[in-house]
């Protein structure tokens, strides 16, 4: 069992960096390789697909909150992944809590992490290396999903036809409240665009690349998939709007 400590920074109030940090569904498109494919209550299933050389492999995991404080800003989220060929699996359970500083929301991060199989042999040292450039291009894709989303679209009036100006955002569809979302029962499949692969030859060390065996590491990129609001162990601060 390995302990790992973590922090960053994202430059957003602390009650908005919580809500989009503690939604899986919204930053999983952020996260390398993975793909969140169904939401069954507070269970939420994955894949990634990995590639060490010509070798493509996809990997399967499930992840849930078996805590969830609001108020104090702290959730506790136990993850598991697999390797589909049966050679390495790993699971984890990652303690995050935030506090505000400043203008900005620091995250402070607690993950117990156990490897078995192939993995197991590459030791702390490696999965802090490959797990901190994963981490580097998540982060990277949450700057550009906040910068995105803190823009304001933009409008313009449209005459309807009965002579009255409706406000139209730049997609052409009047604006709106929308109707209340009605709670559906069971598994929910989720949509998602075809993901590139992993490059893991890339982002290892290249004493490594020759140990690299993707049945192993497949297991570990899985839980860093399902760890993806966790962020690995440099300060990596999201860009301000």
């Amino acid at each position: 069992m390995e302990q790992l400590l973590n922090e960053f920074s994202v430059a957003l109030p602390i009650e908005k960096a919580w809500r989009i940090l503690t939604d899986i569904e919204k930053i999983a498109p952020c996260l390398p390789g993975a793909s969140l494919e169904e939401i069954d209550g507070e269970t939420y299933s994955g894949s990634v697909k990995v590639k060490v050389g010509p070798i493509v492999a996809s990997y399967k995991g499930k992840a849930s909150f078996i805590e969830m404080d609001h108020a104090a800003h702290r959730a506790v989220l136990k993850a598991e992944g697999r390797d589909t060929k049966g050679q390495g699996n790993a699971s984890a359970t990652i303690t995050a809590e935030l506090n505000q500083d400043g203008e900005q929301t620091k995250v402070k991060v607690t993950t117990d992490l156990a490897i078995t199989g192939r993995v197991a042999q590459f030791g702390r040292g490696v999965l802090s290396d490959v797990s901190s450039k994963l981490m580097g291009q998540f982060v990277t894709s949450l700057e550009e999903m906040i910068e995105t989303d803190t823009k304001p679209a933009a409008k313009k009036d449209k005459v309807s036809p009965t002579g009255k100006n409706e406000t139209l955002s730049e997609g052409g569809n009047e604006s709106q409240t929308p109707p209340p979302s009605v709670a559906s029962e069971g598994p929910r499949k989720i949509a998602h665009k075809e993901t590139e692969p992993v490059d893991l030859l890339n982002m290892a060390g290249s004493s490594l690349k020759k140990r690299l065996i993707p049945g192993g590491f497949g297991a570990l990129v899985l839980v860093l998939f399902l760890l993806g609001r966790r962020r690995r162990k440099n300060r990596l601060r999201a860009k301000k709007s």
